[in-house]
């Protein structure tokens, strides 16, 4: 399969000049055609003789492994969740907060990365932010602020410039000050390699609803094995612990302790659809190809204009506007789906490897008032 074929098996992209993936990839029929398949054979055809949880368990257990693969872990390491939020948040409600602990972010972090934080706050956990230049972080000013804190997190490639963050070094001086190293991962699955073992994360959050082109509440979180036996979740259910009915319990081993009860199964076999698919056209074919329409759109907005690099590490492309928003509807009225940004002040459009070439083009003639 090559990126011209997945774009005519999305039909959400027939229309309009969809460029808009950092926040939703609209799915492809096959997608979405795992997902209502599922949800037939498991709330229609399941009988007596096939048991529904077991039937729930073999789909959990099959992404699980899926995923594992996908990223470079083992499928004990992978929990299964609603999004990236929901990863961040159960990563942050596992540890045992003391008044005065720190917690360590960068300024670019999306509300993910933020509100979590900002909630421990209000019990007493000191919250430092590394402020950060043209979507870069200096590393003496992160190891600084990370000095004595209980854990940093941080973006593998960031929401306001795609700019890729040096991952591996980032957790490397964590750990050096004796910290939990957690990663937001989302823009990277579907747009770039990913391999969770070279970045040594404590834990990586991520979701299939973007790049990946998956459905919402198709997220997973990766846990180091060792890292996860420090954590305590704050939800507990039947799948999180060894025998539900042992009083007191003891959480699974590894990352499945992150996953509680009864959730629906069939996002996470869409999922599972969605990798197959993005693997059927090559993360580095898809890497290429966006490398090679995001450089045409950055080469034809000014450079004064650029809140990205100019040459782009990602599908990001920030651009200045006068007015985001109004640019938004603007650009909207023409067919031209991308977002406004509340920092930096700006338009994003999200280049993805189903895009052509004459998109980029269009979208180029569109913004051209911005700067004339």
């Amino acid at each position: 399969m090559n990126p011209r074929e997945l774009r005519a098996d999305t039909p959400a992209l027939h229309e309009d000049i969809y460029l808009n993936f950092g926040a939703h990839g609209p799915s492809p029929r096959y997608v979405v055609e795992a997902a209502d398949e599922f949800v037939r054979r498991h709330e229609y055809e399941t009988s007596a003789r096939n048991d529904p949880y077991d039937v729930a368990f073999d789909a959990y257990d099959r992404t699980r492994e899926r995923v594992a693969d996908f990223v470079g872990a083992a499928p004990p390491e992978i929990a299964l969740t609603e999004s990236t939020t929901a990863g961040i948040n159960a990563v942050a409600n596992a540890i045992d907060w003391q008044s005065g602990d720190v917690v360590v972010r960068t300024d670019l972090e999306h509300p993910a990365g933020t509100l979590p934080w900002q909630r421990l706050e209000r019990e007493g956990v000191e919250v430092r932010v590394v402020e950060t230049e043209d979507g870069r972080v200096d590393r003496d000013a992160f190891a600084a602020a990370v000095d004595g804190a209980r854990l940093a997190c941080f973006s593998a490639v960031t929401w306001t410039h795609g700019t890729r963050l040096p991952v591996a070094d980032l957790v490397e001086i964590t750990h050096e000050a004796g910290a939990f190293a957690l990663v937001d991962a989302v823009q990277v699955p579907g747009q770039l390699p990913m391999n969770v073992a070279q970045w040594g994360a404590d834990a990586v959050a991520a979701a299939g609803h973007k790049w990946l082109l998956g459905l919402w509440g198709g997220g997973f979180l990766y846990v180091d094995r060792a890292s996860a036996e420090s954590l305590r979740p704050a939800t507990v259910g039947y799948r999180s612990v060894e025998t539900p009915t042992a009083d007191p319990y003891e959480f699974v081993p590894g990352a499945g302790r992150f996953e509680v009860g009864s959730s629906n199964p069939a996002p996470h076999v869409a999922l599972a659809e969605a990798i197959d698919v993005i693997e059927e056209v090559g993360v580095d074919r898809i890497e290429s190809q966006i490398q090679e329409l995001a450089g045409q759109l950055t080469d034809g907005v000014p450079n004064e204009r650029l809140h990205s690099p100019a040459e782009p590490e990602s599908g990001l492309v920030t651009i200045d506007v006068d007015d985001p928003e109004a640019t938004v509807d603007r650009l909207a009225s023409r067919g031209i789906v991308v977002r406004a940004l509340p920092t930096p002040n700006a338009v994003r459009a999200s280049v993805h490897a189903v895009n052509t070439r004459s998109e980029i083009d269009s979208l180029l003639d569109a913004l051209e008032p911005e700067w004339t």
